[in-house]
Order: structure tokens, then C-alpha cells, then sequence
């Protein structure tokens, strides 16, 4: 069970991405542009070992002429994860857990066996700002067909409009509709939650699409 603590962090999670956003290709602003955040909605997942904060974070960027909702998916680490240095956000220091790693979350095999074990059924859906409680708005569909190898280190590849993750060859292709849109689909499956706009819209969509191995 995650335990969300009432705490700070410095740098803020929004400060970090505030300078991390613009490096990524699928960012709309320009890599000149300084994005103006804010939270517009997520939900959580639970590591079964108790020790990766997973948490499936939406931010819309009002910098520019059109307002663009990003999908962040993020762990937070209590020490540097061999291997992900390219997934590195950032740190910063917890008000109660002191020093976190925070990593882009499909770069962290923690993060994709829960997201692998939420399209299978295998794991719950949590509110992303309270302890213990399920969120019954997200939707995971899957037609279970072929398998992914949690065991496989993910292999990542960045794209103008999202990330694709791969557990293991010949696996189901998982990717992280980084720019959201409520009319995109996948041909094997979703996950399918919220996120509000700056004027208080609520929208809805896909989070995560799952495709055929050769897409």
C-alpha cells in the first residue's frame, strides 16, 4: 500500500519537470520554452515490495497559443537506479523520506510490471493524492493475447507522440500516449482514466495504448 505523505519537496515535482519537459520529443513548446504547469489528474499503483512510488501524473502547459495536457508516469526511489540514467528527472528532498531519485516511469521496471499486472487484472487502480483508496474511474482493458516478461529490463523507444515499452521480444508493445488525446486507441488494449484543462473541462482518455509487437 503507497502511503501519500502531507509533506514538501524542493525541488517541487512541477519545478522539475518545469526544466526536464522541454528536452523530451514529444514536448509541443520548443525546446526554448519555459512551460507554465499545473496538475490535472493521475492516479497511483502500488509496488508489491513497498519500496518505488508509482504514480501516473497528467500536467497541462499553458505556455503557448494551445493549451497541451502530458502524461508523466514517475517513480520515486530512495537510491539511484542502476541502469536508468537516461530516465533520470531529477532529485529532491522529501520532507519525511529525505533524498528521491525521480525517474521517468518507462524507464523503471517496477512501473511497467504494475502497469503489465493492471491490464492483466493483477493490480488495482489508486487514488493518486489518498492512502490505500482504489480510484474506480480508471479503466484497463487488455484482450490477453501474448504476455509480457516482467522480468525484462523495458526497452524504450521516444516518439513524437508517445513512448513505447517493451517487455520482452515478441510482447505486446505498451505505449505511454505521452500528448493526451480523448480520441486515441489501441488495437490490443488501454487504460483509460481523467485530466481536467486550466478552465476546469473534464476530459478523458486514453493514458496508455497497447499495440501488436511489430507497430
Amino acid at each position: 500500500m503507497s502511503v501519500i505523505h502531507r509533506t514538501t519537496m524542493a525541488p517541487t515535482k512541477l519545478e522539475l519537470l518545469t526544466a526536464w519537459l522541454p528536452t523530451r520529443p514529444w514536448y509541443r513548446g520548443g525546446a526554448d520554452a519555459v512551460p507554465q504547469l499545473e496538475r490535472a489528474g493521475g492516479f497511483r499503483l502500488d509496488d508489491p515490495e513497498g519500496e518505488v512510488g508509482i504514480e501516473f501524473m497528467v500536467v497541462t502547459d499553458s505556455s503557448g497559443d494551445e493549451v497541451h495536457a502530458y502524461l508523466v508516469p514517475m517513480t520515486y526511489r530512495g537510491a539511484p537506479l542502476e541502469g536508468a540514467e537516461r530516465g533520470l528527472i531529477g532529485t529532491s528532498e522529501h520532507g519525511v523520506l529525505g533524498t528521491r531519485w525521480l525517474y521517468d516511469g518507462a524507464h523503471d521496471p517496477v512501473l511497467a510490471g504494475e502497469l503489465a499486472a493492471l491490464l492483466e487484472g493483477r493490480a488495482v487502480p489508486q487514488a493518486q493524492s489518498l492512502s490505500d483508496t482504489p480510484d474506480p474511474t480508471v479503466e484497463a482493458s487488455f484482450d490477453g493475447t501474448g504476455a509480457w516478461d516482467t522480468s525484462a529490463a523495458p526497452v524504450v523507444e521516444e516518439g513524437t507522440y508517445g513512448t513505447d515499452v517493451r517487455l520482452g521480444a515478441g510482447a505486446p508493445v505498451l505505449r505511454l500516449a505521452r500528448v493526451l488525446d480523448p480520441k486515441a486507441t489501441g488495437s490490443r488494449g488501454h487504460v483509460i482514466a481523467g485530466w481536467r484543462l486550466p478552465d476546469g473541462e473534464e476530459r478523458r482518455g486514453a493514458y496508455v495504448l497497447v499495440f501488436d509487437p511489430a507497430v
